[in-house]
């Protein structure tokens, strides 16, 4: 019987070394949870037998037990870096046509190409759905999806209006040779605006300015011809490509005052609807200064592309866009259990619901029972290799205090089979 006590115990004491090494080859994994065995004694009684001469038969393993502690918190670059300050693990989907429900504390994440956050192992963060303030529509496993980042906001607005403010400079002299805008010595000045057609393509409205009169002593007066290009097409009045004329007095100031000119129609290259635009500069000035753009603005804009996102402490994930809409889009679910213990481990840092751990109770962090969130910061591992060190110091005594009672049992009885002899 003694061999099977000390063989008991040598089980023991290789199962305890074995999670004590696992738990320090996942020193550096993220939410790691280290484990530890557990044991209890085997007595072989009944109710005959006196019980003060009972004999032990050894040891047996009761459970490896998940120590659910936390892991220290280090910060990192990545706004979709997360971690949990407290209770509660991330609802993740995995890839597959199963999409089972699986839990991490393991906040490493990123989007793939579909545009949605994942982890490296490509299942998808589940989170709730919320309104235009960031409140959750509906709680509950039914509300959740995965979340998926919008790629863009709104929609576009073709430019109708273009309003331009430059000074031009009054020392500039008349072009010697006849406008052509590929020949820069035929035009004093351009500037260049970025127009919308109705799909939001971005286009080049470009404008030339050429001096065609100097003020004299007789005459005080100062022209000025602008010629305007969307792309590489001349824009037009009534079919005329006629340049507009301006009229600057001797103090510099225009004189008329030029009207807005609202110009045909006209397809943009790329595009399939026409936009017409208006260009106004009556505000332009003629001073001794350099020319400059004092003032530009236009009235159309694309569909906002993605920009950035953000995740606060409560778990709400906000989108940014080009165009300067900021939109929530989900908040992040976290779930926790009655008995987190009784959680199956999967590897890759998951774990699955079972009987013992009971159903996930889902909520957001902050709320009662969850810990809060925490962005650009990532969940260590909590073990403590000093602490792993010394267990495993203890189990190899351990064992080889069980070897030495076998070596005994072994030597005992070949002492009794050699009676004989």
């Amino acid at each position: 019987m003694s061999f099977f006590t000390s063989l008991s115990g040598l089980q023991a004491s290789q199962t305890d070394m074995s999670v004590i090494s696992h738990n320090l080859a996942n020193v550096g994994t993220n939410g790691f949870k280290k484990s530890r065995s557990e044991f209890a004694d085997v007595i072989a009684s009944s109710l005959a037998s006196d019980p003060t001469k009972a004999v032990g038969s050894g040891v047996v393993v009761k459970a490896n037990r998940q120590q659910f502690s936390e892991g220290n918190l280090k910060t990192t670059s990545s706004a979709l870096d997360l971690a949990i300050a407290g209770d509660g693990f991330f609802a993740m989907q995995s890839p597959g046509l199963n999409s089972q429900v699986n839990y991490t504390r393991n906040g490493t994440f990123l989007i793939d190409s579909n545009r949605y956050v994942v982890d490296s192992q490509a299942s998808k963060l589940l989170v709730y759905s919320v309104d235009s303030d960031g409140n959750i529509i509906s709680s509950g496993s039914s509300n959740l999806h995965p979340l998926q980042l919008p790629e863009t906001s709104g929609s576009s607005q073709p430019t109708t209006s273009v309003t331009l403010s430059v000074n031009l400079s009054a020392k500039q002299a008349e072009p010697q040779v006849a406008f052509d805008r590929n020949k820069p010595e035929s035009f004093n000045y351009s500037t260049a605006t970025t127009v919308y057609d109705a799909e939001g393509n971005a286009n080049t409205m470009a404008n030339y300015y050429v001096r065609t009169k100097t003020n004299t002593t007789g005459d005080p007066t100062s022209e000025w011809k602008v010629y305007s290009f969307l792309g590489s097409d001349p824009l037009t009045v009534d079919g005329d490509a006629s340049p507009q004329t301006l009229t600057f007095d001797q103090k510099g100031n225009m004189d008329p005052a030029a009207d807005p000119v609202e110009f045909d129609p006209i397809i943009p290259a790329g595009s399939s609807q026409p936009v017409t635009l208006t260009l106004d500069v009556g505000k332009s000035t003629q001073f001794s200064s350099a020319f400059q753009v004092a003032s530009r603005e236009q009235d159309g804009h694309a569909a906002g592309q993605l920009s950035g996102v953000t995740v606060d402490e409560t778990g709400l994930v906000t989108a940014s866009f080009s165009n300067g809409d900021v939109n929530p889009i989900g908040r992040v679910a976290l779930a926790n259990f009655t008995n987190p213990t009784g959680l199956r481990q999967l590897g890759n840092s998951y774990w699955a619901s079972t009987g013992v751990s009971g159903e996930p109770s889902l909520g957001s962090a902050g709320e009662s029972g969850f810990g809060g969130l925490m962005a650009g910061t990532l969940e260590s591992s909590n073990v403590d290799i000093t602490e792993e060190l010394v267990a495993l110091i203890a189990a190899q005594r351990n064992f080889q205090a069980n070897s030495k009672a076998l070596d005994t049992s072994n030597q005992i009885t070949q002492t009794i089979v050699n009676l004989r002899a």
